[in-house]
């Protein structure tokens, strides 16, 4: 499971501007599920009360943690650190000595007589203005939310283990009112009603911790809508607290675009049912700021903006699920060790970034072209920006290295990298596969060969996989591999382009609204917490042609005054504007406002463009082709 969170502008601006453990259940005296519960209804404060009963222990101390990381983050959330109030207490209903070790940490000694655990859980969506950007905060996907009408349960943030104990089953019991709609895919086996009517328990069964950790939940005021895409059933649920989208708004766009990705999977098949958690921040100081979307192995919790238009969220939707229904290729069908006995306090990571996330985000870019949702010009142009923001990174960085040590410096900075070149060296390797094969084999198809040898229940060994890939298709992907991906040489990506008759060239290319093809237009001064056109915006044809000039404040938004606690969120909307859409834009030039309004037209900048050769030789079109509708 992975996260693919769209482009953190603020913080690209802000920047550009200044183990395998075994578990045993011997610890207790008899194997029953740890019975959880998590109760709704008694929300205090923002706090929701958590009780834990492990049944009883034969050893003299426990440890019971909350995950300091989770799957697919690659950064420490420190779910711990929103657990207040925390008890044991004796079969005698006396509480017990506990000693807090660590941030997601406690040990209980004398467990002999722990009967069970209680304590109080603050959700982390209220929190995230708090610290601003560079403090270690959940990742909004993977965070949570407790309030009057929308409960946003990753349960990760709720429900912690112990350490011998990952391996057995759970109960878990949530209370919430009972005008609240439900929707999980986690496994139900009990309802029951509260006397007066007014709140509903639902039980799930999880048959380790991991399926805690896998299958999170919405409750609220919800819409939902499930439908059928081939033999997959799609549960789209829609959180939208001013009822500007809905499941029914959204479901053609989905059953369109997943139908699409079916098409363009084949036979590869690994789920009966998946299901899209969409929370729509209404842009408040408490509400998510984090765009983008939660992998989990069978659904996804996404988190975009509710001012987005029908259009932009379509779109957003689009890049950002399509992504993460990929996932059930890699790291669902194909993972290592790593991703298999995953440690949540002290996890290592697995040298493959480049498949986990870069090959997901290449399928999500080339299905829209393989599939005729996009022309070819869009996916050029999707191609030639992931190759200008990869050259903003470090470009000479093994990617091997970097994946295994992305918690740390100077690699954790290197993450977002994961979908730009780990996107391109997916690209190179499906042309090279191509080409060797006459158009025949491409790396989908080495995918569906990895799944079928591994698969969900069966890790790979991370450092054979490269070797095991070369020997299953060709001696030419050794050196590729040697040299760009565990080497630190930059790929020149013309030698690979011009093995389908493409090339990279100077001209006028199209742009969006805040970037000049890789480059941003924006700059930033955090003290005075104001956001400015740089002098890019002077090759930026938009904004140039209505008069915008370097300097220039961004002072409103379409009505929204701009702070450095929104900034995100208003440039990612700006960044999904397409043409044809009414504008109104206050800037402050020398503090006085100048107010554009207007409707956008398609904007232009002059630079790198991915461009058909003149000269290509039919062999050369016939492998394109194999390559984009292959």
């Amino acid at each position: 499971m992975n996260t693919k969170p769209l482009t953190a502008l603020l913080a690209a601006i802000l920047m550009a501007s200044c183990g395998t453990s075994k578990t045993s259940s011997s610890d207790l005296a008899v194997n029953a599920p740890i019975e959880t519960s998590i109760n709704l209804s008694h929300v205090v404060n923002d706090k929701a009360p958590v009780t834990i009963n492990p049944g009883r222990f034969t050893t003299q101390t426990v440890i019971y943690r909350l995950p300091r990381v989770i799957q697919g983050t690659y950064s420490v959330s420190d779910f711990g650190k929103y657990v207040d109030d925390f008890k044991a207490f004796d079969y005698d209903g006396n509480e017990m000595p506990v000693v807090k070790t660590d941030e997601n940490t406690w040990t209980i000694d004398n467990a002999k007589k722990l009967d069970k655990i209680t304590y109080l859980v603050n959700d982390t969506f209220d929190i995230e203005e708090v610290g601003g950007i560079g403090e270690e905060q959940p990742f909004s996907p993977a965070g949570t939310n407790i309030e009057q009408t929308n409960d946003v349960l990753n349960l990760h943030g709720f429900i912690g283990y112990f350490d011998s104990l990952k391996s057995n089953q759970y109960k878990l019991d949530v209370t919430v009112p009972s005008n609240f709609t439900r929707s999980s895919a986690l496994e139900q086996v009990a309802t029951r009603t509260s006397e007066d009517g007014r709140f509903v328990t639902t039980s799930y069964f999880a048959s380790r911790y991991f399926d805690i950790t896998d299958n999170p939940m919405f409750y609220g005021n919800l819409s939902v809508e499930e439908f059928q895409v081939g033999d997959i059933k799609i549960v789209l649920s829609v959180y939208s607290p001013n009822k500007v989208h809905s499941a029914q708004s959204l479901k053609e766009t989905i059953f369109k675009m997943m139908k699409a990705q079916k098409t363009f999977l084949g036979d590869i098949n690994s789920t009966p049912r998946y299901d899209i958690f969409l929370y729509l921040s209404e842009g408040l100081p408490e509400s998510p700021k984090g765009y983008g979307a939660l992998e989990h192995h069978t659904s996804t919790v996404v988190v975009l903006p509710e001012a987005s238009s029908d259009e932009e969220l379509a779109e957003s939707m689009i890049d950002v699920v399509s992504h993460e229904f990929f996932h059930i290729v890699t790291p669902l069908s194909v993972h290592s060790e790593d991703v298999h006995y995953f440690d949540y306090n002290n996890p290592t990571f697995s040298k493959h970034l480049w498949m986990y996330e870069g090959v997901t985000e290449y399928f999500a870019t080339l299905f829209q072209v393989n599939q005729d949702l996009v022309s070819e010009a869009d996916f050029y142009n999707k191609i030639i920006q992931k190759i200008q923001m990869s050259k903003t990174m470090d470009d000479a960085m093994s990617f091997t290295i970097m994946s295994e040590n992305v918690l740390k410096d100077p690699y954790k900075d290197q993450y977002i990298n994961v979908y730009q070149k780990g996107a391109l060296i997916g690209m190179c390797i499906d042309i090279m596969l191509r080409e060797e094969s006459n158009g025949e084999r491409g790396i989908l198809w080495l995918m569906k060969e990895l799944s079928n040898k591994y698969g969900k229940d069966k890790p790979f060994e991370d450092d054979k996989l490269i070797d095991e890939i070369v020997a299953m298709t060709y001696p030419s992907l050794r050196e590729f591999f040697n040299s760009h991906v565990i080497g630190d040489t930059p790929i020149d990506y013309n030698v690979f382009l011009n093995k389908v008759g493409l090339e990279l060239g100077e001209g006028e290319i199209p742009t969006n609204y805040v970037f000049n093809g890789g480059a941003l237009i924006f700059a930033a001064d955090p003290q005075a917490g104001k956001i400015f056109f740089s002098e890019a915006v002077k090759d930026n044809s938009f904004w140039n042609d209505n008069g915008v000039q370097p300097g220039d404040v961004l002072k409103t938004v379409n009505g929204t005054e701009l702070t450095m606690q929104n900034a995100n969120q208003l440039l990612q909307l700006m960044f999904s504007w397409n043409p044809g859409q009414e504008i109104e834009v206050i800037l402050d030039r020398n503090r006085e406002d100048v107010v554009l309004k207007t409707t956008t037209t398609q904007s232009y900048t002059m630079g790198e463009g991915i461009m058909e050769k003149e000269d290509a030789t039919a062999q050369q079109i016939k492998l394109r082709e194999a390559w984009l509708k292959g």
